[in-house]
């Protein structure tokens, strides 16, 4: 049953529908709600049409209508000019008319009062004042009653004379408020459109609207030209930049407040059109004037160079003179700029660009029309003649004189047309001119001065700068691909390009073409020039600079591609004529072979420098190799070398470069290394040396895995993402690790494993091999085996996940929500309870909305808001903060979340969660305001409780033929129509809760769900309607309890009227939720009974549908989970929530933040991880994280010292290596399945199989029998049964 009391024009309030991804019955509630609230208007129109109706049949008895569809007629085809004077006494009016000239002139401040009272009388008594234009005749009429014709002269001089009155008064409000401008944007719209519509009201729109837009022009002046005069001294081009600089956002905010106050008073081309001529002709005629004016200083100040230059030249004056006065026609408008002038251009071209951009889209927005963007999309189904001009619709009354081939004309629509390029017409040639030399000047010195500067240095090493971020001009490059470090002349050069790049962006394909050809051809040469610079840089390597400058050349050349690209790409949007791709193509080429450049030398190294060692792998040595306690050198420094290499790519080139180019390194080098080891003949006393090499080869390869590794599935199933050079790494490794086993294991070992002692054959009952590519890892101790879980479940601890995410090249978001979210969040829930004596202390700043405006986030509130963000894993959030709540015992204060706590210290998450409702309610309290409004208007209330009472000797005057009843006595009448306002306003409130629990996202849902469960007996009897309901109506009685709070929630003005009101609907929702200590007063008792008549249980039942979509919700995703169990999640479900998080407001940077934070807590964090288990109780997990981002310091050079004491304790440890427990009786059995061919060669280096070797009897027969088997036999079993590795 719908609401009748009153027609509601109210709509779907679905602000937060695009911010979640609804489920079935959300999106069926959402439909419902959208079709419910269309059959509600369509009736409110339909008993609206059929009253009015009802009144015109009573009034104008031969005006009979006999339908709602006749009402529509009538009012189609009413017209004020048609209506029926009534005679109005002329004595009686002329009496009235020269009242209200008195008080006007006599009395101070009169002129609000009578504005309303004018209306008043116009609304209620359907008067018609004249609303004529200045100087014209005019009638005053009335559906009811009209001024006599006899004398209207002295009737329009007197009328005349109180609307202009009115008109000064208004005018000087639009003006002071104009100079003000304290007010908020909404508080000034709504003034504005008070002053304009008060306007139309005394005179007509043409008249209205010339009126104010001679003022507004006159404001736009006044404000270009005092930014730019405000500063002494004579204009020039940085003023004028500086001028317009702070004075574009102020007229863009004019623009679009100007345009949402014409949208509710005039037609949209209308608007556009007064825009147009009131702004941006303005505007453009003042920036052609400025730039006049600095051409024409320009000019003088060139001319007066020349004569200066001749008559250094020149002896006799005659001559100067001549030279002088032929110079200045020859020149005629061309002069030469600077390049700092080039830069104000360029910037000032910058601000017109911006502005544009923003003043573009704001037809779509605010007038709901195309913007001039989608409608060039669409111009070619507009017809032109021959001669090229547009064709024009006719008029219905010359239709039959169209010729067919006019049938499908169009007129041509009102579009806003910026034409700010015309003024650099005059100064296009010289910007064409000179914007060429300029380029090629500064790039010519900052390459002389980079060319210069090495000579003089000590080192050939090339001087480097951060790139940490990317300019706006490539802003559309991945992380991934954004290079570190480039070269210091070449981001000199491009920065310069970057300030002048707006000069060809402004044109257009019919406007200043000639800077952009000009630029672009200057681009192409510095890029040529850059190029040649780049490819002699890097044929110094290694002969005269280090490997790091052939890093930093490839960085660079990465970083001008990049730039390039960009440029080409913005300028297609805006032309036909892109940059030419000539340059690009050599740089993508230079790309490539300094790519390849830099991982063919590293191999070289390794293989012809590094990797050579005759002492080291002399392995006939009959002395121990340093007693058998240390590895080989050229192992110790293949992992120094890997480990600088690493640095080094890591802070100069793009993030995934470096991945390439280390894996390439990494797996070239491990075949050369595998190759070497497998070929090892060692003695005795090298055997343990081969071991302790390997094992140092694995442990080494182990750490640098995490690095070429860019996610899980990479690093555990290699052969699965088809990563060759991945897969091909983990096959050398085995490799070594079957060296080693076969090698150096121990000969009983050995002999039990591949030898049955029963029989002098090889085992015919082989195991089944366990054979995978991390096999190797494994069977290593101390290696990150315990930071996998079992093989077979191919998962990653959180240890890992950690380790991996640390160890790439840039912050990698999927990896790191993906590692916020393993193992139950596991990572998150240490964060939490580490700073969880951060409790926030709000005494000092006033308001809850406030402090959302003006602190930044905390790491607690970072979480809480990615989390929420994920609709994908709804149960993160609430698995995340649970065990926090408990120790905080923060439950108590969710379930207690009273009207006063909304202002009081309280901890962050509840502040979160509070923020999250309240904008979740945030449609329906300006709903709720404008009903308020709308009620104000309509009936009137407190119209005069603030302002003058009209005159009793004004009312006096009022013609007796106008019936006119004092609004005083209208209001005591009306008081009773409270009932009807507050049922409205409820109704709104408890219709509208399903709608908003719907849009809410699944994660804060499934947050209170999880409370609810945690609450007692006698709390969830006392909140039947749900945890989640209950707080949305108690956050809208808060915000209604107190009406600043509304004001600063929707940005409204607020009267005493509206506020008490506003609290009384309050106290009707504490009623409905039974929250009420006292018994409710009588007049909440009528509302609440009101609605009940109307609608019988409505109110229980739409509490009990709200219930129903917060649980219903929260089951499903309990009920999905338990389906899918803890399988973790897929690359795609990661991208998906990681992309809508970025899409969030602020989701990316509170993730980096996140990672930021678990940058400089590494250690600690990996502590907490290694000791999961009894971190609860431990004590050091009170310890605070350091919550603020502060800059981290410039990566420090490579340092050997401190690689070689990290390594002596984690990779070259040799008497741990020594003690290991290998574990033979586990690893060679899964050799039992080699190919034996292999298995045989490396049998045969054993040291055990040489002739003349020094053995023990045992060992003997041992050896003996692996002979007989495995080198001199060769029976029919040992050759067929070869097994492949898989």
């Amino acid at each position: 049953m719908e609401w009748g009391g009153e027609y509601s024009l109210d709509s779907s309030n679905l602000d937060c529908l695009l911010d979640v991804l609804p489920t079935e019955p959300e999106f069926q509630q959402i439909l419902s709600d959208l079709d419910e609230k269309i059959k509600k208007n369509s009736s409110s129109i339909d008993q609206c049409l059929k009253d009015l109706q009802a009144e015109v049949n009573e009034i104008c008895p031969d005006e009979i209508l006999q339908s709602t569809a006749d009402c529509l007629q009538w009012l189609n085809n009413c017209s004020f000019s048609s209506l029926r004077p009534c005679p109005t006494n002329h004595g009686e009016l002329m009496e009235f008319l020269r009242t209200l000239q008195s008080l006007l002139k006599n009395e101070q401040n009169q002129e609000e009062m009578i504005l309303h009272f004018l209306l008043d009388l116009s609304s209620q008594c359907g008067v018609s004042f004249p609303c004529t234009p200045s100087g014209t005749s005019f009638e005053l009429t009335s559906s009811l009653h009209a001024v006599e014709d006899d004398s209207t002269m002295d009737v329009k001089s007197l009328w005349d004379d109180v609307r202009l009155h009115l008109r000064r008064f208004l005018v000087n409000r639009l003006q002071s408020q104009g100079e003000t401008a304290t007010n908020a944007l909404q508080q000034q719209m709504e003034f504005k459109t008070q002053c304009i519509q008060q306007l139309l009201f005394l005179y007509p729109e043409s008249e209205v609207l010339v009126k104010y837009q001679n003022m507004q022009k006159k404001v736009v002046r006044d404000l270009i030209q005092n930014c730019i005069l405000s500063s002494c001294g004579e204009t020039n081009f940085n003023k004028v930049v500086h001028g317009y600089q702070s004075s574009i956002p102020t007229l863009c905010t004019m623009i679009k407040e100007d345009l949402y106050l014409l949208c509710a008073t005039i037609d949209p081309s209308s608007s556009l059109t007064f825009v147009n001529e009131t702004y941006l002709v303005t505007i453009t005629e003042e920036i052609t004037v400025l730039l006049e004016r600095l051409c024409e200083l320009q000019f003088k100040e060139n001319a007066l160079h020349i004569v200066k230059a001749n008559k250094i030249s020149k002896k006799h004056r005659g001559t100067v003179h001549a030279v002088a006065s032929q110079e200045y026609p020859q020149k005629g408008r061309n002069f030469c700029l600077t390049l700092y002038q080039l830069k104000c251009l360029s910037q000032l071209i910058k601000l017109f660009l911006l502005m544009e951009e923003k003043i573009e889209e704001l037809p779509a927005e605010i007038l709901l029309v195309p913007s001039f963007t989608e409608r060039n999309k669409n111009a070619q189904g507009v017809l032109k003649k021959a001669s090229g001009e547009l064709l024009i619709g006719e008029s219905r009354a010359n239709e039959t004189s169209v010729l067919p081939e006019q049938l499908l004309q169009v007129e041509e629509p009102i579009l806003l047309n910026f034409g700010w390029r015309n003024a650099f017409k005059d100064l296009s040639s010289s910007v064409a001119h000179c914007i060429t030399i300029a380029i090629e000047d500064f790039s010519t010195k900052i390459l002389q001065h980079e060319q210069k500067e090495e000579f003089s240095a000590a080192s050939y090493a090339m001087s480097l700068v951060n790139n940490q971020q990317m300019r706006e001009s490539c802003r559309a490059v991945q992380q991934e691909e954004q290079p570190k470090r480039i070269a210091k002349f070449c981001s000199d050069i491009m920065e310069e390009l970057d300030t002048l790049l707006p000069l060809a962006l402004a044109c257009r394909d019919g406007s200043l073409q000639e800077i952009r050809a000009n630029f672009v051809e200057a681009c192409s040469k510095v890029a040529t020039a850059v190029l040649a610079r780049l490819e002699e840089k890097s044929k110094d390597v290694p002969s005269k600079a280090p490997l790091q400058d052939l890093c930093a050349a490839l960085s660079t050349a990465i970083y001008v591609s990049q730039h390039f690209t960009a440029y080409s790409n913005l300028m297609r949007e805006t032309s036909k004529k892109p940059l030419s791709l000539m340059p690009v193509q050599q740089y993508q080429e230079l790309i490539s072979v300094l790519q390849f450049q830099v991982t063919n030398y590293c191999i070289r190294v390794c293989a012809t420098s590094i990797l050579q060692d005759a002492e080291s792998h002399h392995w006939d040595d009959y002395k121990a190799f340093y007693e058998g306690e240390r590895c080989s050198f050229s192992i110790q420094m293949w992992h120094y070398f890997c480990c600088a290499l690493h640095h080094d790519l890591w802070t100069i080139l793009p993030p995934k470069t470096a991945q390439e180019i280390l894996t390439d390194v990494l797996e070239e080098s491990l075949s050369m290394l595998s190759s070497r080891y497998c070929q090892a003949c060692p003695c005795y006393k090298r055997t343990p040396q081969i071991r302790i090499d390997i094992a140092a080869i694995l442990m080494s390869t182990e750490d640098m895995l995490w690095s070429v590794c860019s996610s899980v599935k990479e690093f555990l199933n290699p052969h699965e993402d088809r990563n060759l050079k991945i897969y091909k790494i983990h096959g050398h490794c085995n490799s070594l690790l079957s060296v080693l086993a076969i090698l150096t294991s121990p000969l009983k070992n050995l002999y039990q494993t591949f030898l049955d002692t029963s029989d002098e054959h090889l085992p015919q009952d082989f195991s089944e091999v366990f054979y995978y590519p991390l096999h190797w890892l494994f069977f290593i101790p101390a290696s990150c085996s315990s930071l996998l879980k079992t093989p077979s479940a191919r998962e990653m601890a959180a240890q890992g996940q950690l380790k991996l995410l640390l160890s790439q090249p840039y912050c990698n978001l999927n990896l790191l929500l993906e590692t916020l979210l393993h193992h139950n969040c596991l990572l998150v829930k240490i964060l939490l309870r580490s700073s969880r004596n951060e409790v926030l202390n709000r005494h000092e700043q006033s308001s809850l909305l406030e402090q959302n405006n003006n602190k930044e986030p905390t790491l607690i509130e970072t979480i809480f808001t990615v989390l929420s963000y994920c609709t994908l894993s709804p149960k993160s959030l609430g698995i995340a903060f649970e065990t926090y709540m408990e120790k905080e015992q923060l439950w108590n204060c969710l379930y207690n979340m009273t009207v006063s706590s909304c202002g009081e210290s309280e901890p962050e998450v509840i502040r979160c969660l509070k923020l999250t409702l309240i904008n979740s309610v945030k449609g329906i309290v300006k709903q709720i305001i404008s009903l308020m409004h709308s009620w104000e208007a309509t009936e009137n209330y407190g119209t005069y409780q603030h302002k003058q009472i009209v005159p009793e000797s004004l009312l006096k005057t009022v013609p007796k033929e106008w019936n006119y009843t004092p609004r005083e006595m209208k209001r005591k009448e009306s008081g009773k129509c409270f009932t009807r306002l507050a049922a409205q306003a409820v109704s709104i409130v408890i219709s509208k809760l399903p709608t908003v629990i719907a849009c809410l996202p699944p994660p804060i849902k499934y947050f209170f769900f999880l409370a609810e469960r945690k609450m007692s007996r006698n709390f969830a009897e006392l909140k039947k309607a749900g945890l989640l309901v209950w707080n949305l109506i108690v956050i809208i009685c808060r915000i209604f309890e107190d009406g600043n709070t509304a004001e600063l929630l929707t940005g409204a003005t607020l009267d005493r009227w509206s506020k008490e009101k506003l609290s009384l609907i309050h106290v009707c929702l504490e009623s409905i939720m039974g929250k009420q200590k006292s018994g409710p007063k009588q007049v909440i008792q009528k509302v609440i009974q009101s609605i009940e008549q109307q609608r019988p249980n409505w109110i229980e039942s739409q509490l009990l549908k709200a219930r129903k979509l917060s649980t219903d919700c929260a089951s499903a995703t309990v009920g999905a989970t338990l389906e899918e169990g803890d399988i973790g999640f897929t690359e795609q479900k990661i991208n998906m929530m990681v992309l809508d998080i970025c899409h969030k407001p602020g989701g990316s940077e509170y993730l980096r933040q996140i990672y930021h934070i678990i940058q400089l807590n590494e250690e600690y964090l990996k502590k907490q991880l290694s000791c999961e288990n009894s971190s609860e109780d431990d004590g050091t997990s009170s310890k605070c994280l350091p919550l603020t981002l502060k800059g981290r310091e410039e990566q420090p050079d490579f340092n050997p010292f401190q690689v070689y004491r990290e390594s002596c304790a984690k990779v070259f440890n040799q008497s741990t290596i020594t003690e290991w427990n290998w574990g033979w009786s586990k690893l060679l059995p899964s050799y039992l399945g080699m190919d034996q061919m292999t298995f045989r060669m490396l049998l045969a280096h054993r040291w055990e199989m040489k002739e003349g070797a020094d053995l023990e009897d045992e060992e003997k027969v041992m050896v003996g029998h692996l002979k007989n088997v495995y080198l001199t036999q060769s029976t029919p079993t040992s050759e067929e049964k070869e097994e492949q590795l898989p």
